[in-house]
């Protein structure tokens, strides 16, 4: 060999063993600081999670960190609490990663009725939609994981609860929640899996901490997709049948012609039922309607859709159960019916426990279905989950309750 072709290969395997060390050099930055955001991620999370198994969503990341206000950090003994966790990219650039939710039924109530916001975006990015109530796209309903008794999931999130049975400690609340929320875009289907492994987690290292005596169920085997788009009310099955035998044996009138149920499982604590109004079902009502009410058509079908939710809560859900009276939470009473600005409730004893049986309407569909349609649509719904799930000692809303407002 010539000796410039000597040179050549001896420059030639320098070069690569230069390249091979600074390749090493890479692989143990990146291991190191993947270690240090696992580690920053436990001490924001309170230890509740394995920071490993939240830096391996979307697919696996080298760094990550808490956001750094105190705010963002959980601490599991003053609930409610939460923790924010974002992913770290090139040039340090932060996009939002991962949320952990702690709730306490000791606190304030888990669970929020009321007017609280539409569960449709009226946008599609910068344009208006052409049909609001097609896609429950902000909230749509959430399904239970297996019977419901571990919990609740939708495509982007998944909460577990805990019941604290006898021989709790001083500090175990009657109900825990954890929620487990991935902030980015299209979570797949491991990664949803992949939070309701962290959520199921947290809850158990949070019951041993506290005290809590509960028997966690098994995740189900499978988490199929939740769906957002609404269906015909006319088709309507699961936790919206009811509303399929009120428009057939009522007509359609005002009634929402749009129905997105969930599975009916009898062991579910939480049952809902998100109905709305179509936009060629808007305009025919829009006819019907007196001339100051015919803005709220117009309004319907671009800013305020119409809607209502309906959800039963029962045993320890039944007692965490509130809603906002103008910036106070008022806690509902097991055993009481009443109404107020868009929010009812009835009661009952279902297998000798308590339970609370909810509607929550668009501040303006209550007005456009008047009080003798809400009344009779609410006493549906509540007969038919009442019968189907073997309820008795049930209290309905008195008729001064609904108002045309």
């Amino acid at each position: 060999m010539g000796a410039g072709r000597r040179r050549l290969w001896q420059t030639m395997a320098v070069g690569g063993i230069g390249l091979s060390l600074y390749a090493g050099l890479l692989t143990v930055d990146d291991v190191r600081d993947r270690a240090s955001s696992e580690r920053d991620i436990a001490a924001a999370c309170d230890h509740l999670v394995s920071g490993e198994q939240v830096m391996d969503l979307q697919g696996g990341m080298v760094r990550a960190k808490s956001s750094g206000y105190d705010e963002y950090r959980l601490d599991a003994r003053d609930l409610p609490s939460a923790c924010t966790i974002d992913k770290v990219g090139g040039s340090h650039r932060t996009t939002d990663l991962f949320r952990l939710i702690v709730e306490s039924s000791d606190s304030e109530p888990v669970n929020m009725i009321g007017d609280r916001g539409s569960p449709f975006s009226t946008f599609d990015g910068y344009q208006p939609k052409d049909d609001v109530t097609a896609v429950a796209d902000r909230e749509p309903e959430a399904w239970p994981l297996g019977d419901g008794t571990l919990g609740s999931y939708m495509n982007f999130r998944t909460t577990i609860r805990a019941e604290c049975g006898p021989g709790s400690g001083k500090a175990a609340p009657r109900l825990l929640n954890v929620t487990a929320v991935a902030r980015y875009p299209e979570v797949s289907a491991e990664d949803l899996r992949r939070l309701a492994h962290i959520a199921r987690e947290a809850t158990q290292q949070l019951t041993l901490r506290i005290g809590c005596r509960t028997q966690l169920p098994a995740l189900p085997e499978r988490m199929t997709a939740v769906p957002s788009k609404l269906r015909p009310v006319a088709s309507a099955t699961g936790s919206c049948r009811w509303a399929r035998q009120l428009v057939k044996e009522q007509r359609q009138g005002r009634l929402p012609d749009r129905a997105l149920t969930i599975p009916a499982r009898e062991a579910n604590p939480a049952e809902g039922c998100l109905l709305a109004v179509s936009p060629g079902r808007v305009r025919a009502i829009a006819d019907g309607l007196d001339p100051d009410q015919r803005d709220y058509a117009d309004g319907a079908l671009t800013q305020s859709p119409w809607w209502l939710r309906t959800v039963s809560y029962f045993g320890a859900e039944a007692e965490s159960v509130g809603y906002d009276d103008i910036g106070d939470t008022v806690i509902l009473k097991p055993g009481t019916a009443g109404g107020k600005d868009g929010t009812w409730w009835a009661s009952s004893i279902c297998d000798g426990k308590p339970a609370l049986h909810t509607i929550s309407t668009d501040h303006i569909y209550d007005d456009i279905l008047g009080h003798k349609t809400l009344s009779s649509l609410f006493r549906a719904y509540v007969d038919d989950i009442t019968t189907r799930r073997g309820c008795t000692h049930v209290t309905y809303p008195a008729a001064k309750d609904f108002r045309d407002l």
